[in-house]
């Protein structure tokens, strides 16, 4: 049997490390990055600091969880990325705009090279984008840009992959309860979120992992090249 092998970029909180938790328990050995402090990990999960926007940093990653776990990985998640504060496009910060861009669009090019060179055939390569791709909402235009962009390059690259049996996809949540969700909202902007669904409640970040660990199995053997929407209904 393969050795089953993933790699998380972006694995230390929230979405990342529940999906780091999924996979774990449907039996691969996990690797995790992170950007500043390191987070405390149970069993043979290791972890690697990286930028995602330099790519000998991604690269290193890979190489390092390779000779670590003693094999090509079988899936590479690309999740690190960031937000900046909401703000119309008439006065949208350019700067903010910009390192929007270079992680979200650069820092995910990135990672979804090195995984297309060096995910083990047969293998799943997964990103995370963002159901407001669809949704529109105001004064997220730039940074909802940012992972259209993303979805791109797995819709190609899933054609691109498939004559070795790679399987390319990503999962697009809605609004997800996480610390990154709640800074700097009050209760009733949560609500707020939450109507934006027709279940009347944000995501749980155990449901979008666990989306993410059935992407990467052979029980998704026949998805490939989609943006998978989990979000309540809300589009």
């Amino acid at each position: 049997m393969t050795k089953k092998i993933a790699i998380v970029f972006g694995g230390s909180r929230g979405i990342g490390k529940a999906c780091v938790d999924a996979l774990a328990a449907d039996g691969f050995d996990v690797a995790l990055t992170y950007t500043s402090t390191a987070p405390e990990t149970a069993g043979s999960t290791r972890v690697y600091k990286a930028d995602i926007t330099n790519p000998t940093d991604v690269a290193k990653v890979i190489a390092d969880a390779s000779k670590d776990f003693g094999g090509a990985p079988t899936c590479i998640v690309a999740n690190a990325g960031i937000n900046v504060p909401p703000a119309p496009m008439a006065n949208f910060d350019p700067e903010n705009f910009r390192r929007l861009v270079e992680v979200n669009i650069v820092g995910a090019f990135n990672v979804l090279q090195e995984a297309a060179k060096s995910v083990a055939d047969g293998g799943s390569i997964i990103a995370l984008t963002t159901s407001l791709v669809r949704f529109a909402a105001p004064g997220l235009g730039p940074y909802s840009a940012t992972k259209a962009a993303v979805e791109c390059l797995v819709r190609s690259m899933s054609k691109e992959l498939a004559g070795r049996g790679v399987r390319v996809n990503a999962v697009a949540p809605g609004p997800v309860d996480t610390d990154l969700f709640r800074s700097g909202k009050d209760e009733a902007a949560i609500q707020r979120s939450a109507g934006m669904s027709p279940l009347n409640r944000v995501g749980e970040p155990e449901e979008v992992g666990n989306v993410v660990a059935f992407l990467a199995s052979g029980k998704s053997s026949w998805i490939d090249g989609q943006i998978v929407q989990t979000n309540g209904g809300m589009v």
